[in-house]
């Protein structure tokens, strides 16, 4: 995850101007739509699930989308290192914690143990704003990190 990914996320009220906007022009279309399906358009044009995803974002402190869908990531999980895939970012409600669904470029052996393995393609995870998870394996190391 690097600071050229970051994608600046309009205000709220930006945003709702800009559904606005939306539309006044299907309305010259003839094309009337409401301003829920004019937010639901505008967040899916910006890349986003849903109007509910961009506005948890547009909330967020820094006003900064960290992570998208189909963006390249890489890290460690369960301290081995891999290279990923977003299929799904979702915003919490606090503004400040993102649920990733990650695509793995290989499996990752996820135990440390020599004489067997266990590999993971997929995962679901919870990270915070600097790209970690709050949950820590007994050493400290956090389950999740995503390299800046």
């Amino acid at each position: 995850m690097t600071d050229e990914t970051t994608t600046p996320v309009p205000t709220l009220d930006e945003l709702k101007a800009q559904a606005k906007q939306l539309r006044a022009r299907y309305a010259v279309q003839n094309k009337p739509i409401s301003h829920s399906k004019a937010l639901e358009i505008i967040a899916h044009q910006r890349g986003h699930k849903d109007w509910n995803t961009l506005h948890a974002l547009a909330r967020g402190s820094n006003h900064v989308a960290p992570l998208r869908t189909g963006q390249h990531v890489s890290g460690t999980y369960l301290s081995q290192p891999f290279e990923a895939i977003i299929l799904q970012v979702s915003p919490q409600e606090d503004g400040e914690h993102f649920d990733l669904v990650l695509d793995f470029d290989e499996p990752v052996d996820v135990v440390t143990f020599e004489s067997f393995s266990a590999f993971r393609r997929q995962i679901r995870c919870t990270i915070d704003r600097s790209g970690k998870t709050e949950a820590h394996t007994s050493d400290g190391t956090p389950h999740m990190q995503l390299k800046r």
